[in-house]
């Protein structure tokens, strides 16, 4: 449906009385998808997977090409092995069109467009169509790049999402966004593609490093600071459960930092992020420049857990958050076993300026010209401001250094 709408030239331009008929198009297109959380996904007698896939077409057999990141079947050596014998048990409702491609974990994966190339060229080599899916199994940078190729490839081919870190399934997997890196610029090529599903499996979390398992928890607080004093509060009382990896502790954590990233992107009034504002990248502007600054010896985890730190700091600093609360973020990702300190942080850059401020500008541009950063009025409660002062921004980074006995 469109409607109609006369514009009469001022200008001369169109000459005298001539109009120029212009109309506005109008439509909406409902999203939605499954989120589902489970145990053992590729075992033969749990029929969540096969059953998403005959979701919308129950009587068809569809055609699957599955990406598994190379850092988990290297952990799990079993995996690729189950998956196959998956697909067998469900053969009358999903094909396998060849084994699972092995594709490359962490940031390697987003720093190279070739590996979004090799997917689409698989695609199109084995017919994968609109109505076929491509299931990726890892981290988020492999839901990122593969969700790409396939969000790219015949303008969508349907992806299912089947998280395998504490990070991909309590916040990035369960989003709208596929992104890779360009020049050093996180994130810079991507689209919004929401998922056909997403799949966590909490058995595969077992794989991680202890690392790699602790700095997926900096993205639930990061939520809990903006959205939820209480699971804020929760976070604070459950530390040393969460610090051990106790199974409980660690899956109501991920649950509910799920629910709240998911809450935001469908009620936040702006999934596609047309506007300036993106909330749920607190801490965010000067994490994605750690992460370039420190070749990613930092993860992305690892990076938000300073970045929230900091900006939690600045908050205080400026006037916004009561003193003392900054303390309180800080003493919670520290307990965890996160660091809030990198040398990185004081880095100089081009004309002497500390490098760590050129995010500020990369955020601005990512966001389409307008500096939006979320900073906390209260625990559980976000502000959005349009300036940093930068040196409020050093002296935050000070009180970081101050905090690590630097």
């Amino acid at each position: 449906m469109y409607a109609e709408k006369a514009i009469i030239g001022e200008t001369g331009k169109l000459g005298a009385g001539a109009a120029t008929r212009l109309y506005w198009q109008r439509f909406s297109v409902p999203f939605e998808y499954p989120v589902a959380f489970t145990r053992h996904l590729f075992a033969p007698e749990n029929t969540l997977l096969a059953d998403v896939v005959v979701l919308r077409e129950a009587e068809k057999r569809h055609k699957c090409l599955v990406y598994v990141d190379d850092g988990l079947a290297a952990a799990r050596p079993g995996l690729i092995p189950a998956i196959v014998a998956y697909f067998d048990a469900h053969a009358a409702r999903m094909e396998l069109l060849e084994a699972p491609h092995l594709a490359p974990g962490g940031e390697r994966i987003k720093c190279e467009l070739t590996h979004i190339e090799a997917v689409q060229d698989t695609i199109h080599r084995l017919g994968v169509d609109r109505h076929s899916f491509v299931i990726a199994v890892g981290g988020g940078a492999v839901l990122d790049a593969v969700g790409l190729a396939a969000a790219t490839a015949h303008r969508g081919v349907r992806h299912i999402r089947a998280p395998s870190t504490v990070l991909s399934q309590n916040d990035s997997g369960v989003g709208v966004k596929n992104a890779v890196n360009l020049n050093g610029v996180k994130n810079f090529i991507g689209a919004f593609a929401p998922p056909w599903a997403v799949l966590n499996d909490f058995e595969l979390l077992g794989s991680l490093a202890p690392r790699d398992r602790r700095a997926g928890i900096a993205e639930a607080i990061k939520v809990a600071l903006i959205r939820d004093g209480d699971f804020f509060a929760w976070l604070e009382a459950n530390a040393d459960r969460l610090a051990t990896f106790e199974p409980a502790a660690e899956e109501q954590m991920i649950r509910r930092s799920a629910e709240l990233h998911m809450r935001q992107i469908a009620h936040g009034g702006d999934p596609f992020e047309l506007g300036s504002a993106r909330p749920l990248d607190f801490g965010h502007w000067s994490a994605h420049r750690l992460e370039g600054l420190t070749h990613n010896h930092l993860s992305h985890g690892e990076a938000v857990a300073i970045g929230v730190a900091l900006d939690a700091r600045y908050s205080v600093l400026s006037g916004l958050l009561a003193e003392g609360e900054e303390v309180r973020v800080a003493a919670l990702l520290e307990h965890l076993g996160l660091r809030l300190w990198h040398p990185a942080l004081v880095r100089s850059g081009a004309g002497g300026a500390p490098a760590i401020l050129t995010g500020l500008r990369e955020f601005r541009e990512h966001l389409g010209g307008e500096l939006t950063v979320t900073l906390l009025a209260r625990i559980g409660e976000g502000v959005e401001v349009h300036a940093m002062d930068h040196a409020l921004v050093m002296q935050s980074i000070d009180w970081l250094r101050a905090r690590e006995g630097g």
